[in-house]
């Protein structure tokens, strides 16, 4: 009897430590592919950086250099880059 609670405790903690953070991390990406509109920066999986010129249903059209359009699958996108805005006064150096 004892076995089988441990047995339940392990799937149970795996289920904790693998399933629900990994869901999660879904969820988030999910999020970000619904958030991300024509103009914006965006980094993909392979590491090119690019602006969202266009989306046709999966796909994505990225410009990557001026006149150079790729088209990927929109979940191939990483993540949308964000610069900090660095006022000149709080800057040093």
């Amino acid at each position: 009897m004892e076995f089988f609670f441990v047995l339940l405790l392990m799937v149970v903690a795996m289920y904790f430590l693998m399933v629900r953070p990994q869901q999660r991390r879904q969820r988030e990406h999910r999020a970000l592919l619904d958030s991300l509109e024509v103009g914006d920066e965006v980094v993909t999986a392979s590491g090119l950086y690019g602006m969202i010129t266009d989306f046709d249903g999966g796909t994505v059209f990225i410009e990557i250099s001026d006149g150079v359009e790729i088209k990927i699958r929109n979940d191939t996108i990483a993540n949308k880059v964000v610069y900090a805005d660095v006022d000149d006064n709080d800057a040093e150096g």
